[in-house]
């Protein structure tokens, strides 16, 4: 049996350096060609890319190569800098940093020089919380980042430490709500997390209803704070956006609003159009987007019956608080509340 043949480019003379976390160095690449003992899979196509992405990653690398070594096997390939792009190409999701603390968020504290320092912290009615050694800290008002520094400043004006290391997220936000109402699956008050949007916000309220208007309407109210939502025509100081969700699913995410405290998210119901005579399913249909046809609309009751004549089709809409009928085309577009009606054909 013709023995392996191994080939090996080392770059680096000796053990990987271990670095900091995340940086690896890129001059680390080595490439060998053979195959694992046993017929195995290369390191780099059966291990995690998080085993070289998290703290200790290079460390756990230098143990490998040198077990393989000594067990006399080929070294098989290992794609660190493919790994490199990987893990820069997934960033872990970080908290937003510009969030403003208010009563009763809960804060998760880290001491990274003294254990007993770190825990959670609720926000009382005044905006501040107690925390040990130094207290009371007010931090209603203030970013994490700005609430950080007002700590450290506080340990290292009192004495205790030089440099404390410590950082502040939020466990729960309570302090700051937006309101979700009209054609959605669960309207409420919701708690307004960091950079929410609009797409989110929905996604929390379960998604809008078959019956819901192709359009959300974002009601920032003009008072600094409200208990309750606030619709279009209840504050006309209120700056209001009119988001058309149609285009936002196509993929146009231009409009997907950033939210603010007190806002009000209003999915109206769609308007109906009524569809009658020759056709398979009759009766009164949403009208889910603009400038709806009338073939559009009849195909929503299902299209035309064998006797049904798409030359026979006329409207009666309600202008100026009459009744009028219309012959149309297919072409034309309906009307919020029209009704159509097909004729039969003369055989």
């Amino acid at each position: 049996m013709a023995p392996r043949v191994r080939r090996e480019i080392d770059l680096r003379a000796g053990p990987v350096a271990e670095q900091p976390p995340p940086v690896l160095a890129t001059s680390a690449l080595v490439t060998a060609v053979g195959s694992a003992p046993g017929g195995a899979a290369p390191f780099g196509a059966t291990r995690d890319r998080s085993i070289l992405c998290a703290p200790g990653g290079i460390s756990r690398l230098n143990d490998y190569r040198r077990r393989v070594a000594a067990n006399g096997a080929a070294l098989v390939a290992i794609a660190v800098l493919a790994l490199v792009s990987l893990c820069a190409a997934a960033p872990a999701a970080q908290p937003p940093t510009d969030y403003v603390v208010g009563a009763q968020d809960v804060l998760t504290i880290t001491s990274y020089d003294q254990a007993d320092l770190s825990g959670k912290f609720t926000l009382e009615a005044d905006g501040t919380f107690t925390y040990p050694m130094i207290g009371r800290v007010k931090a209603g008002g203030l970013t994490l980042r700005a609430l950080e520094a007002a700590i450290k400043k506080q340990l290292v004006d009192q004495g205790f430490f030089r440099n404390p290391q410590i950082t502040v997220s939020v466990e729960t936000y309570k302090s700051q709500k937006i309101f979700i109402v009209g054609e959605v699956r669960t309207p409420g008050t919701y708690p307004l997390s960091g950079n929410m949007n609009l797409v989110e916000a929905i996604a929390r309220a379960g998604s809008t209803l078959p019956s819901a208007s192709g359009e959300a309407i974002i009601v920032h109210p003009s008072a600094t704070s409200v208990a309750g939502p606030t619709l279009p025509t209840q504050d006309p100081a209120a700056n209001t956006e009119r988001i058309d969700l149609r285009a936002m699913q196509n993929g146009a995410f231009t409009q997907n609003t950033v939210l603010r405290d007190g806002d009000t998210i209003f999915v109206p119901r769609a308007e109906s159009v009524y569809v009658f005579g020759q056709v398979k399913s009759p009766g009164a249909y949403s009208l889910q987007q603009k400038n709806t046809s009338v073939l559009q609309a009849l195909s929503l009751a299902g299209g035309v019956t064998d006797r049904g004549s798409t030359s026979r089709v006329r409207i009666v809409r309600i202008v100026d608080g009459e009744k009028k009928e219309f012959r149309v085309k297919l072409t034309d577009v309906v009307q919020p509340n029209d009704t159509i009606i097909v004729g039969e054909r003369f055989f």
